[in-house]
């Protein structure tokens, strides 16, 4: 028996291979089918099933094209309206996979057809769980992701109530857990760091696992739980719908556009995509463009700052351009005209408008902020915020900006930062973009700013 978890970092997803006696399983794939062919391939073996545990909303799966490169079937949980060719397991269906065996264990409550995948080994013991995102480290799935489907949050607070109680915590506490994401997901609220348990583990420091009535478990799940971003809804239908063959998308999207056709697709309401670090994108840039660097969690940002049927033309590091395009479209946009060949450097050698963006060190922006009153955007969670931010910083979290700008002036300079310098240039550039030429960014974050000598409190206040 062998099984193996591949890990999407930019997703905070967790896929996985298993294989016995030279046949294989795959469990939530992402959307390109490379890292699945080839680990089979080395490994000799046949992919015999790709075993959905739900539809994902945070990501698109790459469950049709993987089917069709491999003849594997298509294992989805009751309750599914999949429309395309697909396997219907019902509750407790079990799956032959060389000597082991794959139980299909009906777990509504994240979404209402959630399944996860119990593995017996050869000796027809409990082996793992793959628990999807029905079950996290130290955290379970929320309940408000759907995809069209009429059925209330409250339902499916009773539906998952219900399977961790009467399904998740009657498995022995031996059993692995491996879960769907890690942390950073937007799937759960504050899942751990950690990429695999084990229900014991679980049983005794999940909070959601906790001996309490469903009031009280409805309340402890729903507080403190941040709105889905805009493009989990669109992803889940996807899933469920289907797709273009993500060879067709890259063979479409991965194409040069030289500084007059790039031009002409932002005259027609392309945007700007610029994928490099903070340090080079803040010299030198588009005019308009928005950064949302390859380094960070550029997939989940782009999906919540970006309408997914918004067109693209990208500005990215010579040899990056396929993987900016492809991450895009792990998260359902493919409405990409192409990247600019050359850069901002050619873009400006063309003598076409650019920017930048000033940022000033941690120290120097104290020495200011004790000499004077600034106007300073903190573009944290306002959970973040709440646990300790500057005396007088407006907080507006990164993901409610664009729809906030009516709140700041554009005659007045503002300070931007973030926890550690990624969402706020990320901001900086919506704020250039929008007609805000006063801002300057605050290199580090509030990690960097509260090592230096500046007041600071702690709560909510009033922007």
């Amino acid at each position: 028996m062998y099984i193996e978890q591949l890990y999407t970092n930019c997703l905070a997803e967790a896929a996985y291979y298993i294989e016995s006696e030279g046949v294989a399983a795959v469990i939530d794939p992402i959307r390109e089918s490379e890292p699945y062919l080839e680990l089979a391939k080395k490994r000799g073996a046949t992919i015999k099933y790709i075993f959905e545990t739900h539809f994902h909303a945070d990501f698109v799966s790459g469950h049709l094209d993987l089917a069709k490169k491999t003849g594997a079937t298509i294992v989805y949980g009751p309750t599914q309206d999949a429309k395309f060719e697909i396997h219907a397991a019902h509750d407790s269906e079990i799956f032959e996979l060389g000597n082991i065996t794959i139980k299909a264990i009906h777990t509504p409550g994240h979404t209402p057809e959630s399944t996860c995948y119990l593995l017996f080994d050869q000796n027809g013991k409990e082996y793992s769980l793959f628990s999807g995102d029905t079950l996290f480290v130290g955290d379970v799935g929320r309940p408000d992701l759907l995809d069209g489907v009429i059925i209330s949050k409250e339902a499916q607070l009773k539906n998952l109530y219900e399977t961790l109680n009467k399904k998740i915590k009657s498995l022995p506490d031996h059993v692995i857990v491996y879960p769907g994401h890690g942390a950073g997901s937007m799937c759960g609220k504050s899942i751990g760091k950690e990429n695999q348990s084990t229900i014991g583990n679980e049983k005794r420091f999940n909070y959601a696992l906790q001996e309490m009535s469903f009031e009280k478990f409805s309340e402890i799940i729903l507080a403190d739980q941040l709105p889905a971003p805009q493009y989990f809804v669109k992803n889940a239908i996807i899933n469920r719908t289907g797709y273009e063959p993500i060879d067709e998308v890259l063979a479409r999207n991965v194409r040069p556009l030289n500084p007059t056709e790039a031009e002409l697709e932002i005259e027609n309401g392309a945007l700007v995509l610029d994928v490099r670090n903070v340090e080079d994108f803040e010299k030198l840039f588009v005019k308009g463009a928005m950064n949302i660097a390859l380094n960070g969690s550029y997939a989940i940002w782009a999906g919540t700052l970006i309408d997914i049927k918004q067109r693209l033309v990208m500005v990215t590091y010579e040899g990056k351009e396929r993987e900016s395009i492809l991450r895009l479209a792990r998260v359902g946009y493919e409405n990409v005209a192409g990247y600019l060949q050359g850069g901002a450097e050619a873009w400006q050698k063309a003598g076409k408008t650019t920017d930048k963006v000033q940022t000033i060190l941690p120290a120097q922006f104290a020495e200011m902020l004790e000499k004077q009153t600034l106007h300073i955007v903190d573009v944290r969670r306002s959970n973040e915020f709440k646990d300790g931010h500057l005396l007088d910083a407006q907080n507006i979290p990164l993901r409610d900006l664009q729809s906030r700008l009516y709140e700041l002036d554009k005659n007045k300079t503002y300070y931007v930062h973030c926890a550690g310098g990624y969402r706020s240039m990320v901001a900086s550039s919506i704020l250039k973009a929008n007609g805000y030429s006063n801002v300057i960014n605050v290199d580090g974050g509030f990690g960097a700013i509260s090592k230096e000598n500046v007041k600071t409190a702690t709560g909510l206040v009033e922007a």
